[in-house]
Parts: structure tokens; C-alpha cells; sequence
């Protein structure tokens, strides 16, 4: 899996209907996702999207939102967004059956053949495949399966 260089920076004036990967965020250290819900003085509150609770994260969090991060592949890198829509065609928009901690790296890297068969077998480890179902059966279970990213009006920017 591959962070992309353009780190988590957010616009000032967030819009009601903004698409959900832009607002979804992972921080490094916490387990599973969280939606965006206010900005602070040095500080981002955030809503956990498996339990509801919400907390502060702080500047020396690192924080990513998805919108951000992308997959290698043997061509060019490709976008979570695509691969989510691609696993959500594939699952049928439910969650996936498998159990991404107990299954063998085979059975993922089969799984994961299915959603994106270029993807580069050298940079992508089946702890990351383990990640992206993790992340994609936490973003079904809270009712979000619009994948896409809207690119911001020339005014948003």
C-alpha cells in the first residue's frame, strides 16, 4: 500500500455532501477509521466509525485520509478509491466473508488477484491486503459504499 506524497491537508469550508473518502481518515496507532467532524486550534475531532466514540487528534498524530492513499501496481499506481470500487463489485457491496486475520497469504493474494489482478506482487505485502479488507468491511458495515472521489470546484480550492 503507498501513501501518497500529498499528505492529509484539509480545506477550511468542508461541504455537507463532500465525498466520504475525503472525510475518512486512518492515524497511525488506532485501530480502524474515522470520519472527520470538526477542526481545532492544533487539533481535528474525530468519530470512529466502528463504536461511534469521538476524540482529538492532535498535530503529532499522523493522519491520512483515504482519499490520499493508493495502490501499486506493474503500470501506474492506482487510487484506493478504484480498488474499493473494484472489492465492492466484486463482494457485492457486502462485507467480505473472509477473515483477513486468520486466512493464508495465498488465499488473499487470490482474493486480491479478483479485485486488481495488475497489482505489483514485489511492493504490495499481505499485511497491506489485510489492511484494505479490514478497511473496506468497516466502511460497508457503517453504510458507506459510494468509493468515488469528487475532485473540489476551482472555488473549493
Amino acid at each position: 500500500m503507498h501513501i501518497s506524497k500529498k499528505y492529509c491537508t484539509f480545506a477550511p469550508d468542508f461541504e455537507k455532501n463532500l465525498i466520504m473518502l475525503r472525510e475518512i481518515l486512518a492515524i497511525t496507532g488506532k485501530p480502524g477509521l474515522y470520519k472527520l467532524i470538526s477542526r481545532g486550534n492544533n487539533m481535528l475531532i474525530v468519530e470512529s466509525l466502528v463504536d461511534g466514540k469521538r476524540m482529538p487528534t492532535y498535530a503529532r498524530d499522523k493522519i491520512v485520509a483515504l482519499s490520499d492513499v493508493s495502490m501499486f501496481t506493474d503500470a501506474d499506481d492506482v487510487s484506493l478509491s478504484e480498488v474499493l470500487t473494484s472489492a465492492g463489485k466484486k463482494e457485492g457491496l457486502k462485507p467480505v466473508a473472509m477473515d483477513p486475520k486468520k486466512a493464508s497469504n495465498q488465499e488473499l493474494q487470490a482474493w486480491f488477484d479478483e479485485v486488481l489482478p495488475n497489482w505489483d506482487r514485489d511492493r504490495v505485502y499481505p499485511s497491506d491486503i489485510r489492511k484494505l479488507i479490514q478497511w473496506y468491511n468497516i466502511l460497508v458495515n457503517a453504510g458507506i459504499t459510494d468509493f468515488s472521489i469528487e475532485e473540489p470546484d476551482e472555488e473549493q480550492k
